[in-house]
């Protein structure tokens, strides 16, 4: 865990963010209600969008007591393809310059968690000593 310090650091505020944020100014109840519902969600809708934060809200102690990491990391890892597909894909890829809610920022969340699935992850043909 020492050597994922930021990391898990940066994994941490960033959820916090995105779901007591939209906790507390109820956004997270209009993206369920008039955003799923309107995409063919009716009636789960609501309760998607609060799994979807509260899964965000869990995360954040379990990362940095270092426990359930992979299903965590799943958990998210699908949470952000599912953002890929529903919410940003048809802005293209950046998040802002050159486009604006692309998927860039999803992507590298993904890769975030998979890192901290796989820390010890490394290409081999460039760690091969030379003799």
């Amino acid at each position: 865990m020492k050597k994922s310090f930021y990391l898990r650091f940066a994994l941490s505020v960033i959820l916090l963010m995105h779901s007591v944020i939209s906790i507390f100014s109820g956004d997270v109840n209009d993206f369920g209600q008039i955003y799923l519902n309107g995409l063919g969600f009716n009636p789960v809708g609501i309760y998607i969008a609060w799994i979807v934060k509260l899964i965000h809200l869990l995360s954040v102690p379990l990362i940095w007591i270092d426990r359930y990491i992979k299903p965590i990391a799943v958990c998210n890892i699908l949470i952000f393809i599912l953002g890929i597909y529903y919410v940003h894909w048809q802005n293209g890829w950046f998040v802002v310059g050159g486009g604006t809610n692309g998927i860039e920022f999803n992507v590298l969340l993904i890769f975030c968690f998979l890192n901290l699935m796989y820390p010890k992850v490394s290409l081999h043909f460039m760690s091969k000593k030379k003799s």
